[in-house]
């Protein structure tokens, strides 16, 4: 895995943050379909790469407010599992809108990384069967390959069982 190969303008606030950490990642580009709803499916398609490592970044509202959740694209985020991780009593996914605003990214390109402020975040615990996965670069139609105690240490996050199957 390089150490960054940022090449042809792809750099994003998400690279920028891994390539100023020195923690080594690779880029995946794809063609995005504009009319794909189903982000991570999309990416896991076009890549080959096995749904249960490609994660999406979700972000829902806790009782101190936004809180980022980072599960395998092959499931759901467990809402009261996500709470609890967090120590707090209920979670709801936040409006779209709103996760724009505050993230700076777009919805289906939301990276856990390189946000406008940093949120409390949540990572699968399954991400550490990996030795790598996944994960939005901060823009529809570019994923980051990286080692998933890489992301852990970059934002802090902590690890529980956030991901429910279908």
């Amino acid at each position: 895995m390089s150490k960054s190969r940022n090449k042809g303008g792809q750099g994003t606030p998400a690279t920028v943050a891994l390539a100023k950490a020195g923690i080594g990642f690779t880029l995946h580009p794809y063609e995005h379909d504009a009319n794909a709803q189903a982000y991570g499916e999309e990416a896991a398609d076009a890549l080959g790469v096995p749904y249960e490592r490609i994660f999406k970044t979700l972000v829902a509202e806790v009782e101190g407010g936004l809180a980022v959740a980072v599960v395998p694209v092959a499931g759901k985020l467990d809402l009261k599992a996500f709470a609890a991780a967090l120590g707090s009593k209920r979670a709801a996914m936040a409006d779209a809108a709103k996760v724009e605003r505050v993230t700076g990214y777009v919805v289906g390109g939301i990276s856990p990384l390189g946000q406008r402020r940093p949120l409390p975040t949540v990572v699968d615990a399954s991400a550490l069967g990996f030795e790598t996965i996944y994960f939005s670069a901060g823009r529809r139609g570019l994923q980051i390959e990286t080692a998933p105690a890489e992301l852990v240490r970059l934002t802090a996050a902590v690890t529980a069982p956030i991901g429910k199957t279908g």
